[in-house]
């Protein structure tokens, strides 16, 4: 089977904005962050400085996950 990984990122970005639109309407306090790379370069925004942490160390490690793959000529 052949799953697309468009179609995965996609779908992992609609549910992200499902929960955060349903944890807004729920009353409570939303805390969200978002991070990638343009080009080399990690990138994030966060309305929580310790969001901005954690996504930016996310960032980071699959920046070097990307790269051992590249290395190892899985991608």
């Amino acid at each position: 089977m052949n799953i697309n990984p468009v179609f995965i990122g996609i779908a992992l970005i609609i549910i992200g904005f499902l929960i955060i639109f349903a944890s807004a309407f729920s009353g409570g306090r939303v805390k969200f962050a978002v991070g990638g790379f343009i080009g080399p370069v990690p990138f994030g925004w966060a309305n929580d400085p310790q969001m901005l942490k954690l996504v930016m160390w996310i960032t980071i490690a699959v920046a070097f996950i990307f790269i051992i793959l590249l290395l190892r000529g899985i991608l």
